[in-house]
């Protein structure tokens, strides 16, 4: 076990040793006795080879504070489990209510009269002291939150299903994680090239093999 305790945060993570357990699961009841806290999934890898090996890193925000963890190795079941909600948050707490089904970080913040309020134009306004937070959900801070999107994520949630945003563009296929998180997009893309390079060496292997086992018996029979 390794605990980081860095600005107020203390996070406890099984490392090192791929097990069971969820991490998010074990930060969740960490930070159980915290007032707000938004849990997100920051990167993931896979290391491929004849045991492939999982990892996870995570960031956690609270207000205006935030921790990276470093990389955390999870089991395969985890890391397929939690696969598309890449730079969502897997679960939050904000005005004393949990959400743990996987949503736009910060937006469970939308709608709380204590962070700001709806505007004349139907979106939703933050508060000056707050006005930082949807860049630091890593929104970009031209992204206005509107309330059908508002209510169509409440709809999600009390259904326990995870949102992906209006237009699906947050998760791992959303286009706004594209643009925020290239370096997993450039892995993704030359583990896909590595694995259709050693495919294409195995099959010619097995064409070549079969087509040498062809030309001897050919041989023999012509006798």
């Amino acid at each position: 076990m390794r605990v980081v305790n860095r600005i107020g945060i203390t996070l406890v993570l099984l490392l090192g040793c791929g097990g069971t357990r969820d991490p998010m699961v074990e930060m969740q009841r960490t930070l159980s006795s915290a007032p707000d806290y938004t849990i997100v999934l920051e990167d993931m890898q896979a290391e491929e080879g004849l045991f492939p090996k999982y990892y996870h890193r995570y960031r956690v925000v609270q207000g205006e504070k935030q921790v990276e963890t470093n990389w955390v190795e999870v089991q395969e079941e985890i890391y397929r489990k939690y696969e598309p909600f890449l730079g969502m948050a897997l679960a939050s707490k904000a005005g004393g209510e949990v959400t743990d089904s996987p949503h736009p970080a910060g937006l469970n913040y939308v709608g709380n009269p204590t962070y700001g309020h709806w505007g004349g134009g139907g979106f939703w306004m933050w508060y000056g002291q707050y006005a930082m937070m949807q860049n630091l959900m890593g929104w970009g801070m031209g992204r206005r939150v509107y309330r059908d999107e508002y209510d169509d994520y409440r709809s999600h949630r009390q259904n326990r299903r995870p949102y992906y945003g209006k237009n699906k563009d947050f998760g791992t296929n959303g286009s706004l994680t594209k643009q925020s998180k290239p370096s997993f997009y450039q892995r993704r893309q030359r583990s896909l090239s590595r694995q259709r390079s050693g495919f294409g060496q195995r099959v010619n292997s097995r064409i070549g093999r079969s087509r040498t086992g062809f030309g001897s018996r050919g041989r023999g029979f012509g006798k």
